[in-house]
């Protein structure tokens, strides 16, 4: 029994507390209300009823509040859940999409990387082969520099030279821009003109040189060779000989070079000669008429000669005579050729007016001719002449006689002292280039003559004058 007192003890004490009653609160209300005849732990049924409906119209009012928020919880909480699904079904959606995308992206990244290390793989060759080629251009500049040094010594070298040449020229030389203002000049054409070089750089070439005229200065041709008077830089002027020459770069006409010599010299040497050759002409006249006067007044003793002579040889014929008769003949014949001399002086004073025109000449019987005038100075030098076969030529019958003569005659009269003269006379056909043609052009046949002796000669420095007289 007391354990079901002391059971029912503590549900009381249980209730109380589940009330939010304590044992001091009962006691208090239990001196207020009154002790009732019935009573449970302590306190009177009629406590316990006030006390129970109280409580439970607070708990009713409480379960009310709390149902309506356990609802209104509730509520949200359902709300939350369909959220909830449908952020689960969006959230499943978004996986998926972000799954495949990444698939797609893993794939596209794959592909992107395969190629990014193809291309590694291709930039470390290019790499590889460009540091091989960079090493090869380091080798090759080095060899080009080489090159371009050299090539810029050459070309530095060659500059000087051409200025050495330009410096060095005795002709005058200077340039001009295509607006006919000098860009460079010589030394030469400075001193001819009186000007200097700095002076004449960037002036009009109407300025220094000479007065403009109607054409261009600078033309895209080059000019022939013509004479121009030049102005000095004191006024006075000199005749020169000039050609001018375009200067080209890349096709295009950039200006023009001009060079000229100063020919007053010349023309003062061609006013002499002119005058020299009217001396000539007047004295060569005289000289024609001496000639032939002098042959005319030659041929009238000779004349006589020759019929004195006819009739010593008519009478010793007569008397049948033959002693003289060989010096007879020797004397006809050398009258002769007196006579053909005569004719030949008249036709030579004629040369100078008109030439002969040339005839067939037998050079053994003009050698042979030569030999009989010349017999009485051979017999005196003891001469030994060697004559081989000579041709016939188309020529001018005296120059050849009076060639054979004058050869064959001083080559018996220079001999060193107790010699005696050997003199070798011969001829030959040889081809040589035809007159004015070039070397390798038409060629034509000719005949050599040479004439030989052992004589004293002359020396060389005096063949071109020797030669001049012999003409």
């Amino acid at each position: 029994m007391w354990g079901m007192l002391a059971a029912l003890a503590a549900a009381g004490q249980w209730w109380l507390a589940r009330l939010g009653l304590s044992l001091s609160e009962v006691a208090t209300f239990n001196g207020v209300v009154g002790a009732c005849s019935v009573s449970l732990f302590g306190l009177s049924f009629l406590v316990w009823y006030r006390l129970c409906q109280n409580r439970l119209k607070e708990m009713l009012m409480y379960w009310e509040t709390d149902t309506r928020k356990v609802m209104e919880v509730t509520q949200t909480l359902q709300q939350s859940q369909v959220e909830r699904h449908n952020l689960s079904e969006q959230l499943r959606k978004l996986t998926t999409e972000f799954e495949h995308k990444v698939q797609d992206r893993t794939k596209e990244l794959n592909v992107a990387c395969e190629k990014l290390r193809a291309e590694l793989n291709e930039r470390k060759q290019a790499e590889k082969a460009l540091a091989q080629q960079a090493q090869e251009l380091g080798r090759s500049k080095d060899v080009l520099e080489l090159h371009v040094q050299a090539r810029t010594q050459e070309l530095q070298k060659l500059q000087k030279r051409n200025e050495s040449i330009l410096n060095s020229a005795g002709e005058g030389i200077y340039g001009l821009d295509l607006q006919g203002r000098t860009t460079f000049v010589n030394p030469a054409a400075a001193k001819m003109t009186g000007w200097r070089v700095e002076e004449m750089i960037g002036k009009p070439e109407s300025e220094v040189f000479c007065k403009a005229s109607g054409e261009s200065p600078v033309q895209g041709q080059s000019s022939n060779p013509g004479e121009q008077v030049f102005f000095r830089k004191d006024g006075s002027t000199f005749p020169v000989e000039y050609v001018r020459s375009p200067i080209m770069e890349r096709e295009r006409l950039v200006g023009a070079v001009v060079m000229f010599k100063d020919i007053t010299e010349r023309k003062r040497t061609h006013d002499a000669l002119a005058r020299k050759a009217a001396e000539l002409a007047r004295s060569n006249a005289e000289l024609e008429q001496f000639a032939y006067v002098a042959s005319h007044d030659l041929q009238e003793p000779l004349r006589k000669i020759q019929a004195f002579g006819d009739r010593l040889k008519a009478k010793l014929d007569s008397l049948g005579i033959q002693e003289g008769r060989e010096f007879l003949e020797r004397m006809q014949s050398a009258a002769a050729r007196m006579q053909r001399l005569i004719n030949d002086l008249l036709t030579f004073s004629r040369v100078i007016s008109k030439s002969q025109p040339l005839v067939p000449v037998d050079l053994n019987q003009v050698t042979k001719e030569v030999l009989s005038d010349l017999e009485v100075r051979i017999e005196q030098t003891k001469a030994h002449i060697d004559v081989s076969h000579l041709p016939t030529l188309q020529a001018d019958p005296m120059q050849m006689r009076q060639l054979l003569q004058n050869l064959i005659g001083n080559a018996l009269k220079f001999q060193a002292p107790n010699s005696k003269p050997q003199i070798q006379i011969q001829a030959q056909s040889v081809r040589k280039p035809f007159n004015g043609a070039a070397a390798g052009g038409s060629e034509q046949e000719v005949c050599e003559l040479s004439i030989k002796d052992n004589g004293i000669g002359f020396d060389e420095k005096y063949s071109e004058t020797a030669v001049a007289r012999a003409q």
